[in-house]
Order: C-alpha cells, then structure tokens, then sequence
C-alpha cells in the first residue's frame, strides 16, 4: 500500500515540535569571523520571511535604496577622482559603479519569480534569481580587470596626485556607504534565503574594505611613494578576485541543485520524529531562487490507506515547521 500527496501551501504553525534538529554548524575564531564577513549563511536569520510574496518584496525593497545609496556614494568619489587624478580611487569607484548596477538584473529577477507557472516553465520562474547571481559575478569579475588595467598603465604612464585628503575622504565616504548596503543586503538576503541577495550584499563589504584599501594608498604617496596608488589598485583587483570564488561556490552550487546539508539535517529530523513515520527512505531538497522545493518517500507502519494520508500530513506540516521557505512539497508513503 502507498499514499501520496502533493501540496503547495503552507500550514500555519500552531503546534509545538522538537526543535533538536534546527542547529547548525558556525565556524569560531578569527577564521570563523572572517567566514561570516565574507561567506554569510542564507537561512539562519532570527527573524526569517518566510510568505513568498512578502520575501520578494522585501528583496526588491533592498535592490531599491541600496541601488540608489550606492550610486550616490560612486557619484562623490568620482568627483573627487577628477581632482585628484588618483587610479586606486578611479578602480574603487569602477567597482561601486558595478556593484550598483548588479542590483538591476537582481531586481527583474525578483519581479520575474512572482510571476506564475506557465506550460512552458512549469516550475515558475524562481531560477531567474540564480541566473542573476551568475550576472553578478561576471559584472564583478570584469570590473577587477578593468581596474586592474587603469592600474598598471599608471605604473607605465605616471601621473602627480593632487588632493591627496579629498582621496582620503572619499575612501571612507566609499567605506561608510558600502558597508551600510552590505549589512542591509545581507541581512534581507538572510531573512528570505536569497544566495544571489546575500553575494551582492558580500560584494558591497568588499567594495567597502577596497575603499579603506585607496586611504593607505594615499597615504603612501603622501609618505613619499608614488606607487602606493597603483600598487593598491592592484592589490584591489586581486582581491575582489580571490573573494569571488566563494561566491562563485555559492551560485554554482544552487544552479547544481546543491542543498545545505543542515537543512537536510533538519528535514530528516522533523520527518523521522513525526508519529506513525518509521524511516525516510529518500529526501531531496533544493533552492529555487529564495525558495525551497522537495519530495520524499516515508516508511509507514501498516496501516489503512486513510491512516497513511493522516500520517503523511502530520509529517509534512512538521517539514514546513523545520523548513518555513518550503513551498512545492510531494511526499508519497510506503508500508514497511
């Protein structure tokens, strides 16, 4: 005997459930914090979105004043690039350039997602997120060469600064702005399990740090070494593409089907302590945009084929309690 059930819609959570399985595994130490700062989880947010419509457009919200933030921050520097004449300051500002516009693509795919199946796309239109990461770091990526470039003509073709404080002042300008978009877009991405959200919120912290990265700059060439400028623009493009990778993983990984293995964890263990369940004998999981889809096969002890229903719906409300972003859910039942 088999019993299966597929379900779309989320269940209130108005039951209490163990909740030993839900905890997941933090780096510590000073390599435990840099991982965070430039590697942060999606799904662990203390005060998770979970409604569909209301992450998206949250998200969108985010795209919007971080957009605008951050084209206002790029504006100042590039002022202060035309009086200075400084090639750091000049990638910096390419780069929070980048970084601004990488919020378009992401918001049409935020709009995207909303939209409902079709016999074409028949699981909707969730992957668009992903694909906009993808954009994101390829944008990211092509900025580092173009700095990169600047830079190392400057070592050929030397050039004076001049308004070396200004430099200064916009390095921290570029700093304060970014990292006020970082924390707001990493926190939003968090709280509606959006990767893509998380990376473009990763490279406005490493937007914010290069910017420090042009205050040292200018502060060599102020100490006598004229070639701290494009040394540290250099430096720059190295590092934003040392840093990428991990969200390159990221991206690669969910377009993969690539799950977290605690989420898994956490399935396995709302399933396997729901009554009458007597083991999972498969679970698949995976992330479509800021979204979770899934399907299981349980062990049932022997009983009716109205038992079984009622045992399988206990289960799957128990799984959307563990898994709040779980929308598309199947989940058949066999007799042990």
């Amino acid at each position: 005997m088999s019993a299966t059930r597929q379900d779309t819609h989320a269940h209130p959570h108005d039951h209490d459930h163990d909740h030993a399985g839900h905890s997941h595994t933090h780096h510590t130490g000073f390599k435990g914090k840099l991982y965070e700062l430039f590697a942060p989880h999606t799904h662990d947010s203390a005060d998770s979105i979970d409604d569909a419509l209301e992450a998206s457009t949250r998200g969108v919200r985010a795209l919007k004043i971080s957009l605008f933030l951050l084209l206002g921050t790029t504006v100042l520097q590039f002022l202060v690039v035309l009086i200075s004449g400084s090639v750091a300051l000049l990638a910096d500002t390419i780069h929070n350039f980048s970084d601004a516009l990488t919020a378009v693509p992401l918001w049409i795919a935020f709009v995207l997602g909303r939209r409902a199946a079709t016999r074409r796309y028949t699981f909707g239109y969730g992957r668009a997120e992903d694909l906009a990461g993808l954009f994101i770091v390829a944008v990211v990526a092509l900025s580092a060469v173009v700095a990169a470039w600047q830079s190392v003509d400057r070592f050929f073709h030397p050039q004076p600064l001049h308004n070396l404080w200004w430099v200064v002042a916009a390095g921290l300008i570029g700093f304060a702005g970014n990292e006020a978009v970082a924390v707001y877009r990493i926190r939003v991405g968090r709280q509606i399990g959006s990767a893509a959200l998380v990376a473009d919120g990763v490279h406005a912290r490493i937007d914010g740090f290069t910017s420090l990265a042009v205050v040292l700059g200018a502060g060599g060439v102020m100490l006598g070494f004229p070639l701290a400028d494009p040394v540290v623009g250099l430096l720059i493009s190295a590092a934003i593409i040392v840093l990428l990778w991990g969200t390159v993983r990221s991206i690669g990984r969910r377009l993969m089907d690539g799950i977290e293995p605690d989420l898994v964890a956490r399935a396995e263990h709302a399933l396997e302590h729901s009554p009458g369940i007597v083991g999972v004998n498969r679970l698949q999981l995976r992330w479509v945009g800021h979204r979770l889809q899934g399907a299981a096969v349980l062990v049932v002890a022997d009983a009716t084929l109205a038992a079984a229903e009622q045992t399988v719906h206990e289960a799957e409300h128990r799984l959307r309690h563990a898994l709040p972003k779980l929308d598309d859910l199947t989940m058949q039942a066999v007799t042990r």
